[in-house]
């Protein structure tokens, strides 16, 4: 899939997106993730991309004309639509359900507004859905577009080792993911459960079912009660 990132600061997102896994497979050609600076597309001699709003208040908003035209330039003659998410407060909280819905998509892109926000106007004329990654304000919409990129990358065909990589991981199946230990068996006094070391499979699939379910009511009872609501027991 393509993901574009529309920002006012491209250094910042290519920094996070261009290490570790995500990195690794933009660099492979097995993620094609681009940032483009909103900037470059004012018209003002300046390249200022915002303005007063109108009807007083602090902080300045950024203007429609420097949004729409870097959306145009990414769209050009492409018979395609992306789909466009604009990073917002306001918006539905992003979850591992949606990072799988964006992965099948074609073609992502995701607007990072700064300052006080945006004109309501271009996201009217551009933008599919607004989304937050919590319950929180940043500074601008680079983070979150980063978390996002990240999260749905790594959902991607080839960009992890095996699918099973993602399928067994925390939120999978509604649930947090069991326990992991590695060498040393003993540690500071504290040992590795004795199932594990004792190779037989079955007995270690049980437990670690077991310990995804007692650490989701200990520590996220809500995911449970989504997933008997979405059975509708």
């Amino acid at each position: 899939m393509r993901i574009d990132i529309m920002t006012l600061f491209p250094e910042m997102v290519e920094n996070f997106l261009s290490e570790s896994i995500i990195g690794r497979s933009r660099n492979a050609g097995k993620l094609d993730i681009r940032t483009v600076n909103i900037r470059d597309f004012s018209e003002d001699k300046h390249h200022r991309v915002d303005d007063t709003p109108y009807g007083g208040g602090r902080g300045m908003l950024m203007a429609p004309d420097p949004i729409y035209n870097c959306y145009r330039h990414l769209v050009g003659e492409s018979e395609s639509k992306p789909y466009v998410v604009y990073m917002s407060p306001k918006g539905r909280t992003f979850n591992q359900s949606i990072a799988k819905s964006y992965s099948s998509m074609d073609w992502l892109v995701l607007l990072c507004g700064h300052y006080e926000g945006i004109d309501q106007r271009v996201i009217d004329e551009i933008v599919d859905e607004e989304l937050s990654v919590g319950d929180y304000v940043l500074t601008g919409g680079e983070l979150p577009a980063c978390i996002v990129a990240d999260a749905v990358g790594r959902l991607c065909d080839g960009v992890l080792a095996l699918p099973e990589c993602h399928e067994i991981e925390s939120f999978e199946g509604g649930m947090l993911e069991y326990p992991q230990y590695t060498r040393p068996p003993v540690w500071h006094g504290r040992e590795v459960p004795e199932v594990l070391l004792s190779g037989h499979h079955a007995n270690i699939d049980e437990w670690r079912k077991n310990q995804s379910l007692e650490i989701t009511k200990e520590k996220r009872p809500d995911l449970l009660r989504n997933i008997k609501n979405d059975e509708g027991t």
